[in-house]
C-alpha cells in the first residue's frame, strides 16, 4: 500500500506540476496579451497575425513591458508593434515557442502552437471588453528546469515520509485491533479444546470489550452448561439403569444359588418367582428400548383418525381385574361416558396402538402408587378444539418439587408415593414414554396435585377437524 501510495502520488505531482508551471508562466506574459489586443484593435481582427508568421515572432520579444490596456479612448498603439520584420531563418526556436499560441473566440488556431489538454489560457479582449481570443500555453513535456525537479523531489520526499508515518500508525492500530478481537477468540478456542478433551466444567471468562463477543461467550458457556448437565444425566441414567437391572438379576441369582446349595427345592413356586423376575427384565428392556427410540427421534407410524375415548375405555376394561385385586376402585365419570356416546366420541389424528399404550401406562402408574381402598377417577371434556383427559387418584400424592420430574426417565417419587405392597415396581420409564408419545401427537401431558389427595395426570390432544 505504501508503494502504491508513493507511485500514484508521484504520477499526480508530475501531471499536476506541468499545468501549474504553465499557469505561472502565462501569468508573467501579460505584456504579450496587451500587444495581441493592440494588434486586434488596430486591424479589426486576426487576419494580419494569421497571415504573417514573422509578426508573431516579433511580438513574442519583450520590448516594452509597460503596454497599457487598449480601450476606446486610448491613443493608437505604438507603431513599433506594427512593424513586420522579415522572416529570419537564423532566429532560434526556443522551447516556449513550441507551447505558446493564439486562438480566436471560436477556438481556431491563429498563430503559434495549438492548445493541448491541461494547458493554461488568458482571455484576449477588444476595446469594448469582448473576448476575441485566447493566449494559450501548453504544459511542458517534462521537468525542464532544475527548480522544477527539486520541487518535485521535495514533495515526493514529503509524500514518502507521510506514507511511512501512516504505515506505522496503521500497523499499530492493526496490532491493537487484532489483539482486542483475537483475545476472546483465543479464549473460545481454548474453551472448545477443553470441552473436546472432556473437561466439561471449563468456562470462558467474559469479555467486556465487545457486545458481540460477550453474547458469543454467553452462548458458549450455556452450551457447556447443557453439555455438563447432559453428561451428568447420562451418568445418572446409566447408574439408575444398572441398579434397575441388578435388582431382578440379584433376586434370580439368590434363587438359583439356593436351589444349587440345596437350601430350597426347585418347585412350582420357585419357577414362578424366577419367571416373575425374568418378565420384569423383559419389561424393563422393552421400556428402555422404546424410551431410547422415541428420545432419538424414531419416526412414529402413520397417523390416522382414531377415537381415543374408545381406546381409553378398552384399556380400563383390560385393567379392571387388576384394580379389583388390588382393592382400588376404578371409576369413569359421567362426562366421559356422555362424551364417548356422542356420535362415537371425538376423533384425533394419531396411532391407536401408541395411544392405547399411553392409557395402559397411566392406569398402571395409578394402580402401582395408590393405597388399597383408594380409587381412581377418569374424566374427559372438550375445550377450544382439544380433548382433555384427567386421571385423579387418592393418596399418596407426590411432593410439589417432585411434580416437574415425574416424566423424566427412571424418576420415581419413592419418598411419598410408595409402591403397593408386594409390587416389584416398574421400570421408571412409563411416564417418560407417555410424554414422548403425547408430544408426538401434538398434545401435552402434565402432573399436579389431585383434589382426591393423590396425583392428577392431565392429558390434552388436538381434535381432528370434522368435515363440513
Amino acid at each position: 500500500m505504501l508503494l502504491i501510495f508513493v507511485g500514484f502520488s508521484r504520477i499526480g505531482l508530475q501531471r499536476g506540476l506541468g499545468p501549474y508551471v504553465a499557469e505561472i508562466e502565462l501569468a508573467r506574459m501579460d505584456w504579450l496579451a496587451y500587444r495581441l489586443q493592440a494588434i486586434y484593435v488596430q486591424h479589426g481582427g486576426w487576419q494580419t497575425l494569421h497571415g504573417q508568421p514573422g509578426l508573431w515572432r516579433e511580438l513574442r520579444r519583450p520590448r516594452n513591458l509597460q503596454m497599457p490596456v487598449i480601450g476606446p479612448a486610448d491613443p493608437p498603439p505604438d507603431p513599433l508593434l506594427l512593424h513586420t520584420p522579415e522572416p529570419s531563418a537564423q532566429q532560434p526556436v526556443d522551447a516556449l515557442s513550441r507551447r505558446l499560441g493564439v486562438v480566436d473566440a471560436r477556438g481556431a488556431l491563429v498563430a503559434g502552437a495549438p492548445p493541448r489538454p491541461g494547458g493554461a489560457r488568458t482571455a484576449l479582449r477588444d476595446g469594448e471588453g469582448r473576448t476575441v481570443g485566447h493566449l494559450v500555453l501548453a504544459p511542458p513535456d517534462g521537468l525542464e528546469r532544475d527548480a522544477d525537479r527539486a520541487f518535485l523531489a521535495k514533495q515526493l520526499g514529503f509524500v514518502v515520509w507521510t506514507g511511512v508515518a501512516g504505515l506505522a500508525l496503521a500497523l499499530l492500530l492493526s496490532w491493537w485491533l487484532a489483539r482486542r478481537w483475537l483475545r476472546p477468540i483465543g479464549a473460545l478456542v481454548q474453551g472448545a479444546q477443553a470441552l473436546a478433551a472432556g473437561r466439561l466444567q471449563a468456562r470462558v471468562p467474559e469479555q467486556a470489550d465487545s457486545e458481540e463477543f460477550t453474547r458469543l461467550i454467553h452462548t458458549f458457556n450455556d452450551m457447556a452448561e447443557q453439555l455438563a448437565s447432559m453428561e451428568a444425566s447420562r451418568r445418572q441414567w446409566i447408574g439408575d439403569m444398572a441398579h434397575e437391572l441388578r435388582t431382578p438379576l440379584a433376586a434370580m441369582r439368590a434363587e438359583i444359588e439356593a436351589v444349587q446349595d440345596g437350601v430350597r427345592r426347585f418347585d412350582a413356586r420357585t419357577a414362578q418367582r424366577l419367571h416373575r423376575q425374568v418378565m420384569r427384565l423383559i419389561h424393563l428392556v422393552g421400556d428402555l428400548r422404546a424410551s431410547v427410540d422415541m428420545a432419538g427421534g424414531e419416526p412414529t407410524a402413520a397417523l390416522v383418525p382414531v377415537r381415543p375415548l374408545a381406546l381409553l375405555r378398552e384399556a380400563m376394561a383390560a385393567m379392571q381385574s387388576r384394580f379389583d385385586q388390588a382393592g382400588v376402585a376404578l371409576h369413569a365419570l359421567p362426562d366421559l361416558a356422555a362424551l364417548a356416546a356422542a356420535q362415537g366420541g371425538p376423533r384425533v389424528r394419531g396411532d391407536a396402538q401408541q395411544l392405547h399404550r399411553v392409557f395402559l401406562n397411566l392406569l398402571e402408574n395409578s394402580l402401582r402408587y395408590t393405597d388399597p381402598g383408594g380409587r381412581l377417577e377418569v374424566s374427559a371434556g372438550v375445550q377450544r378444539g382439544h380433548l382433555q383427559l384427567r386421571l385423579d387418584d387418592t393418596a399418596p400424592g407426590a411432593l410439589p418439587h417432585e411434580l416437574p420430574h415425574l416424566f423424566e426417565r427412571l424418576y420415581r417419587a419413592e419418598a411419598s408415593r410408595h409402591r403397593a405392597v408386594g409390587d416389584l415396581g416398574g421400570s421408571g420409564l412409563g411416564l417418560a414414554i407417555c410424554r414422548t408419545i403425547v408430544q408426538a401427537h401434538g398434545g401435552h401431558i402434565e402432573a399436579s396435585a389431585s383434589p382426591l389427595g393423590g396425583l392428577r395426570i392431565a392429558l390434552t390432544l388436538p381434535l381432528l377437524e370434522e368435515p363440513a
